[in-house]
């Protein structure tokens, strides 16, 4: 009786259900469940109906789940005949609300509520929706590739015959169905009429100002990248939002959409158009798009795996554990994997109090042979990261590489299309091939590897999109192969402004050292033939899946921020750094091609907060700074000095001659002492010592001259 319902009592004989009973009654079960649904002794949605209504905002948003729970045979009519079940739901809000909030108040008039779904449930690819599931309940996600402008949809149209005044008012269906008005006019005959006096045909027009009107948005959902087979392209599907689900999302978010699976027709078809063949797209009835916009793929923790990913950030050996994890079937490249760790994790993203922001994404390049294994590393960090998208170099555009002003086939306005920097927003852009890429196009990457943003000023469009991204690229020297005897300088063929945005260069070399090779070879035949390398006979330490989804939980949860004190050491190493190339560069009398700048001051605070992360520390301490600085010497500085002691041009002519000139002087077969030669050349032809020892040094590299005698006496072995 405490219900404030009427009492009744059915005295009638069961019979079938009428449609309009059964109507009434699946409402009634609708507005029980409701109001009675109770999670941990809380009435969660009758709170959340009262919260929402308080603000003015009348919608309420339910997990099938629980509807499942409550009443199993409601929530399969939900989810086979959503259409029909939709509108009664919202017309149970719409009492509930009533109830809870204004329970006094009968004669107020509410708005019509929106119900939004949510549901763990399996999702359906794009590629797999087929005409079963047309106008059934379904769940795709997908990532956001356009988004228009919000327009105003009727949903109560007004009316009026233009004969006789007579008004009507005509709901319409959601999504994109059109309406047709009736074609004669329903005005009540009178007693005093004629028969003559009837309304002519199509008397019908609309009153737009007295018509209710809704937002309604139309969105592009896109397959992720990483769920399109392999030599597919990516399918679409159009979606309609409105109300609250409208300006949910923009293009680039990745999220999952819950909607009914409807048809349209297309206006402006062909004449000759089959008559029966519709469109298809979605009437969304929930969007579940990642909460927060950087940790975009993120995944909802249990909390055994939350004790498990705990327990492994304590391991002492984690960093040495991850990075041979790293690409296992790969021989060696200890530092480069420990890199790719760092990269993975990213350090912290700071915004200043002025606005500016500072990156936290790391940027690596690997410069070297071929046949080192670059690309597979490439590979595997796409298959390891969360978000990943990789790309070719010669198959890259500036375009595809940033994004691009496409036209809307149907309203004929331009609008954009997100690249892959935009699309792996929150991930790592793979780019495989770097020095093939046309200049131009590499110019396109600069501010997004930099400022994190990409500027657009295209066909009147002007804006500015996200690109928090994490560059790895790969990349081969201008010969193909290392020069030894050049300068990083002459070997590279990037300008300085790109090289100084990459925190970490690696050259690789591919030397010939016999232990080396043999331990390549037979890691090599183990992988052939076993399927894993001699050296790595236990399998990865940690799988993969835990790695990604513990790289995933440290970007979630920790932020780290440098120590007083390892901020000091990091300042004063830096000071050495910039002494040290500035030493390097008089004695060169030469510009480094690969600059020591702020930036760089700023990537060994980047690793250091990223291994601070891989052991989930809020603090970033000394320790985690020695490292950095020693990956940064191993990369970076390794790269710069290569080439030192190579000399400049001048010098590099002068030792090409006293090369041709020592294998005049010296016959294949002949020896001499080193005192001599100094003699002759040093003495005699007035060239520089250094050059002679430099050109020695060559012509040994290339097996035509051996020293013998503890390094006294010149041989000439070969040609």
């Amino acid at each position: 009786m405490d219900r404030r319902t009427p009492y009744t009592l059915s005295v009638l004989p069961p019979s079938e259900e009428v449609g309009e009973d059964s109507r009434t009654h699946i409402q009634a079960r609708l507005r029980e469940f409701v109001l009675e649904f109770q999670l941990d002794n809380a009435f969660i949605y009758r709170d959340q109906l009262r919260q929402n209504a308080l603000v003015k905002q009348y919608y309420c948003d339910i997990d099938i789940a629980h509807l499942i729970s409550y009443n199993e045979e409601l929530a399969h009519k939900l989810t086979t005949e959503p259409a029909d079940i939709i509108p009664l739901f919202e017309g149970a809000l719409k009492q509930c609300t009533q109830r809870i909030v204004f329970p006094s108040q009968r004669d107020i008039v509410l708005p019509s509520h929106q119900l939004l779904l949510h549901s763990s449930a399996t999702h359906i690819s794009i590629r797999d929706l087929n005409a079963t599931n047309i106008s059934h309940l379904v769940r795709i996600p997908g990532i956001v590739i356009g988004a228009s402008t919000i327009s105003s949809k009727a949903t109560i149209v007004h009316i009026r015959c233009k004969n006789c005044d007579h008004a009507e008012n005509i709901s319409v269906d959601g999504g994109f169905s059109g309406l047709s008005l009736p074609r004669t006019c329903g005005r009540k005959q009178q007693p005093g009429d004629e028969p003559g006096d009837r309304c002519p045909l199509d008397p019908y027009v609309v009153a737009h100002e007295k018509c209710q009107f809704v937002d309604q948005q139309v969105l592009k959902l896109q397959e992720a990248p990483d769920q399109v087979p392999v030599g597919e392209l990516p399918r679409h599907v159009l979606i309609s939002a409105d109300r609250y689900l409208a300006n949910r999302v923009v293009p680039g978010s990745r999220c999952s959409v819950m909607g009914i699976f409807s048809i349209y027709q297309a206006k402006g078809g062909k004449k000759d158009a089959a008559v029966a063949i519709r469109n298809p797209y979605l009437r969304a009835v929930g969007i579940n798009s990642d909460l927060d916009h950087t940790a975009k793929g993120s995944y909802i923790f249990s909390e055994e795996e939350e004790q498990e990913f705990l327990e492994l950030s304590r391991r002492p050996d984690l960093y040495d554990a991850l990075a041979r994890s790293v690409a296992p079937s790969i021989y060696g490249n200890l530092d480069i994997k420990k890199s790719i760790i760092c990269l993975l994790m990213g350090g912290s993203k700071k915004i200043l109090p002025d606005g500016m922001r500072l990156r936290g994404d790391i940027n690596v390049m690997l410069l070297g042979d071929p046949g080192t294994a670059k690309s597979q590393l490439l590979k595997f960090t796409e298959k390891v990261s969360p978000i990943s998208i990789y790309t070719s170099g010669k198959g890259s555009s500036a375009a595809g590489l940033t994004a691009s002003v496409q036209r809307d086939a149907a309203t004929r306005e331009f609008y954009l299309e997100g690249g892959a920097m935009v699309l792996a927003d929150g991930g790592v852009v793979c780019i495989d091939e770097f020095d093939k890429m046309r200049d131009e196009d590499r110019v396109a990457i600069h501010e997004a590897m930099e400022q994190q943003t990409i500027s657009i000023a295209k066909a009147g469009i002007t804006t500015i999109l996200n690109s928090r991204t994490s560059v790895l690229a790969a990349a081969n020297p201008i010969f193909g192969r290392y020069d030894d005897l050049k300068t990083p300088g002459e070997n590279i063929d990037f300008q300085t402004t790109i090289l100084s945005r990459f925190d970490m260069i690696f050259i690789v070399r591919d030397d010939h050292d016999r232990r080396r090779d043999e331990n390549i070879a037979r890691h090599v035949m183990g992988v052939h033939m076993h399927g894993r390398g001699v050296e790595e006979q236990a399998e990865a330490e940690i799988p993969l899946d835990t790695m990604k989804r513990y790289i995933s939980y440290c970007k979630t949860r920790c932020a780290p921020r440098l120590s007083p004190e390892a901020a000091e050491k990091l300042s004063s190493h830096f000071v050495s750094i910039r002494k040290q190339v500035h030493r390097a560069e008089i004695d060169a009398n030469a510009r480094s091609q690969i600059p020591i700048t702020v930036r760089q001051l700023e990537a060994i605070v980047r690793i250091s907060e990223s291994l601070a992360k891989l052991q989930l520390s809020p603090v970033a301490t000394e320790a985690h700074v020695d490292e950095a600085i020693r990956l940064f010497l191993a990369s970076t500085m390794d790269a710069i000095t290569q080439g030192e002691g190579q000399g400049s041009k001048e010098m590099m002519e002068e030792v090409g001659k006293i090369e041709d000139e020592l294998k005049r002087r010296l016959p294949i077969g002949w020896s001499t002492s080193l005192a001599t030669l100094r003699r002759e050349f040093v003495d005699g032809r007035s060239y520089t010592e250094q050059a002679l020892n430099r050109a020695i040094v060559v012509l040994q590299r290339r097996d035509t001259l051996q020293i013998r005698s503890g390094g006294s006496q010149v041989y000439r072995h070969g040609v």
